[in-house]
């Protein structure tokens, strides 16, 4: 068993955000990441003092990797890469899916909080879209792509990135154009 200085909170978070992966937040225990690392439940203790508090650094840490799936697209149409991921990340990461946007997690949050927190996808989003609200087309977009993320992360579909790119093609043209009849009223 390694001293508790070796294990470092780094170490634990790792550790739980491997356990939320293969299984879910639920399988975050100070018992099972301590097995993980091959240690007692002391050092794992040492660094968190509450499971909740343990598990609110493990979602932090799906979050982040999260992001970062986002962000690591690139092609020529960033939007629709970044919608693309966003219902791939669905379908290959269930469990942090299920984490990250089916739990009570953002709990008391809105829908214009969650835009606010988009600020970089909007500033690209209103290049795009020319005219019209960057924060309508984003609401538009982002409640049509978390539908399709949905269904991927709950049923065993079949994924077709064709249909699914046309289909988000469709969904911005009409939000850009509606967002644009909107404000010429």
């Amino acid at each position: 068993m390694p001293p508790r200085g070796r294990i470092t909170r780094e170490m634990v978070v790792d550790a739980g955000f491997a356990l939320a992966r293969e299984s879910s937040l639920e399988a975050v225990s100070v018992r099972a990441i301590a097995r993980r690392l091959g240690c007692s439940t002391q050092p794992v203790m040492y660094h968190f003092k509450r499971v909740e508090a343990l598990r609110r650094a493990v979602y932090e840490r799906a979050d982040q990797y999260h992001t970062a799936y986002l962000t690591e697209v690139s092609g020529p149409r960033p939007l629709l890469e970044i919608g693309l991921a966003y219902i791939r990340f669905a379908q290959t990461e269930k469990p942090l899916f299920h984490l990250l946007f089916q739990s009570n997690e953002f709990a008391g949050g809105s829908l214009a909080e969650l835009t606010d927190a988009a600020a970089p996808v909007l500033s690209a989003l209103g290049e795009a879209a020319g005219a019209g609200s960057a924060k309508g087309v984003f609401k538009y977009l982002f409640l049509s792509v978390h539908g399709y993320a949905s269904m991927f992360a709950n049923n065993a579909l079949v994924y077709d990135e064709a249909v699914i790119a046309a289909d988000l093609e469709r969904i911005f043209t009409g939000a850009v154009r509606a967002s644009g009849e909107e404000e010429s009223r």
